[in-house]
């Protein structure tokens, strides 16, 4: 439902454990919105954890503070939450659970959508927060890997991949 007719990243997942024979993958879905496709693939099977970061409430609906899982974690954050907000998600709440869970290799939902120029919605992540949101995504596990996912502002998604190109480099 919504903007993903194809869930790349559940592919992804499943590509990666069965050819690469990986027993865990954790996806982290930073995109404006709940990732309610990802989480009904998943979500009774205990071998991926699925984080998803998102404006709520907002479009789909889903994905409130009461919507958890063993292996889901939704972490709604309120309009115009920006880097300070998404960083303490990530330190208080993101990164203790992908290190309980321990994966083989994280994919990262990548939308930009919450940059602060995006006239989508309405949050004020920088392009220094996907840079370092990106670097603590890599930083969690051996492997990692990303797919694009939203941005609607065509002048600035480019040096917004790049920020988080660059931040997946730097944990390496």
């Amino acid at each position: 439902m919504g903007f993903c007719v194809f869930n790349n990243i559940a592919i992804a997942a499943r590509a990666a454990q069965r050819q690469l024979e990986l027993g865990r993958v954790a996806i982290i879905d930073y995109d404006v919105h709940h990732g309610n496709g990802t989480e009904a693939v998943f979500a009774e099977d205990d071998s991926v954890l699925f984080v998803s970061l998102h404006q709520w409430p907002f479009y789909p609906g889903s994905g409130g503070p009461d919507d958890q899982r063993e292996t889901t974690l939704n972490i709604p954050l309120r309009a115009g939450s920006g880097d300070e907000e998404y960083l303490r998600a990530f330190e208080e709440t993101v990164e203790p659970a992908v290190a309980r869970f321990e994966p083989e290799l994280v994919l990262v939902s990548a939308g930009f959508d919450a940059h602060e120029g995006d006239p989508l919605a309405d949050m004020r992540v920088s392009e220094d927060g996907f840079r370092e949101l990106s670097r603590r995504c890599a930083a969690m596990a051996p492997r990692v890997a990303a797919v694009l996912e939203g941005g609607y502002e065509i002048e600035t998604l480019p040096g917004l991949v790049q920020s988080a190109l660059d931040g997946f480099e730097a944990a390496q």
